[in-house]
């Protein structure tokens, strides 16, 4: 793992390079990391000896590990123009008999060891804490920023997949993002799939009566509890009409998985549902509506909703009482402005080739506060400022992607941790 590390950043490479047996080397281009099968880098350029090669490179800790790997007999390796290992143990062969050159990257053991402790324990903890704290500011903007385009543009990807899929229906679009983002992640799956299988073009046709609507949308998402006797009229009439849909179009309730364990009442899908039902109804047209708006708070005021009727004073078909009309806290609001309006604003800018609705997008999450989660308080401990909602996603892009996936090597918080005294030449 480190020697990948030294050779993709190209670490140590003005030193005196020489082959196994005496022959000069000087890398050209280090190539491309392979993430998938085949060897570690792709498209090398390298001179050895009074020759320059093209092709791809392996690197092991030993040498022998060629064999142990079944490189020896795998044709995908014959392209192979260098073997870079820390220990030399065997001469290596192509699976024609032919020898490979062999270059020794000796790394420093603490640098080892750095990489190590950096891979096995990024999945539980902040390893590099010691180094943020130590790091610059200039350092960390740096990196911040380039982390939170990263996720921007990540989810900006997933909008605009929606509006191919949709034919180019930006509003259809919007509906199914907003449905996940009514998941909160802890429930966006099953609201994404519930979206998906209701179009906004379906519902259309049956806006005029919202019990219609959250008849679709309860019945087909499976939330209706076993009939009891006595049960509230508004729950035996949306029974009724979600049975007289069902047979009516062929439907059948989806087999989704809500999580709701050890959930508190606010956070249970049904109230986010009925939200969403009475969006269609009021006539659905976020993306416009978020393009037109002039402000962040005009902004607020769409995802800012007022239930009606039932579920005024219920968090289930159940559960009564200790709930506001007002279905989202003032925090969900903002979460849905940046896990909706964002990403929305970013992809219609990205379709249109609109650097300044981009901006505009950007520009929104810098004007709200930064999100308040165990991942934002694992960095805020290690010295990172959370100024607003651009650093906070910044921070869960970082631990998502990196930290958790134990990219350390590819994270600039890990390879400055790395960087000293790594290479042994």
């Amino acid at each position: 793992m480190v020697t990948q590390f030294v050779w993709a950043h190209r670490l140590g490479m003005h030193l005196d390079m020489r082959t196994v047996d005496g022959r000069r080397v000087r890398v050209v281009d280090q190539g491309t990391l392979n993430v998938d099968a085949g060897p570690d880098f792709f498209n090398a350029s390298i001179e050895i000896g009074e020759e320059c090669w093209a092709g791809n490179v392996e690197i092991h800790v030993r040498a022998s590990d060629w064999y142990r790997h079944g490189h020896d007999r795998d044709r995908a390796y014959d392209s192979v123009i260098l073997h870079v290992v820390q220990y030399d143990d065997a001469p290596v062969y192509r699976s024609d008999g032919a020898l490979i050159p062999q270059m020794v990257m000796a790394c420093d053991p603490s640098g080892a060891a750095r990489c190590n402790y950096l891979v096995n324990a990024a999945g539980a903890m902040l390893p590099c804490r010691m180094t943020l704290l130590k790091l610059p500011e200039i350092y960390k903007t740096d990196w911040l920023t380039a982390l939170a385009m990263e996720r921007v543009y990540a989810k900006s990807d997933r909008v605009m997949a929606f509006v191919d899929e949709s034919k180019g229906d930006w509003e259809g679009a919007a509906y199914v993002t907003f449905a996940r983002g009514l998941g909160f992640g802890l429930n966006s799956e099953p609201f994404e799939l519930l979206a998906r299988h209701l179009p906004l073009r379906f519902l259309y046709k049956h806006a005029d009566d919202i019990q219609i609507v959250e008849s679709f949308f309860f019945g087909q998402a499976g939330l209706f509890p076993p009939y009891e006797e006595g049960e509230d009229g508004y729950l035996t009439r949306l029974r009724q009409e979600h049975r007289f849909m069902c047979s009516k179009f062929g439907l059948r309730p989806l087999p989704l998985v809500w999580k709701m364990a050890r959930t508190r009442p606010q956070n249970f899908p049904h109230r986010r549902l009925a939200l969403l039902a009475q969006k269609i109804y009021e006539g659905f047209g976020l993306m416009g509506s978020l393009l037109d708006a002039p402000d962040v708070d005009s902004m607020r005021r769409l995802f800012d909703v007022r239930l009606m009727g039932f579920w005024t004073n219920h968090y289930t078909f159940s559960a009564k009482g200790g709930c506001s009309p007002r279905a989202l806290s003032e925090r969900s609001v903002d979460s849905l402005l940046i896990n909706v309006a964002v990403p929305l604003l970013c992809a219609r800018g990205r379709s249109l080739d609109d650097p300044e609705a981009m901006e505009r997008a950007i520009a929104l999450l810098q004007a709200l506060k930064p999100e308040d989660n165990a991942i934002t308080r694992l960095f805020a401990d290690a010295g990172i400022g959370l100024r607003d909602a651009f650093v906070s996603q910044a921070l869960i892009q970082l631990k998502r992607e990196y930290c958790e996936k134990k990219k350390c090597i590819y994270c600039r918080f890990g390879q400055r941790m790395l960087s000293k005294e790594i290479f042994k030449g």
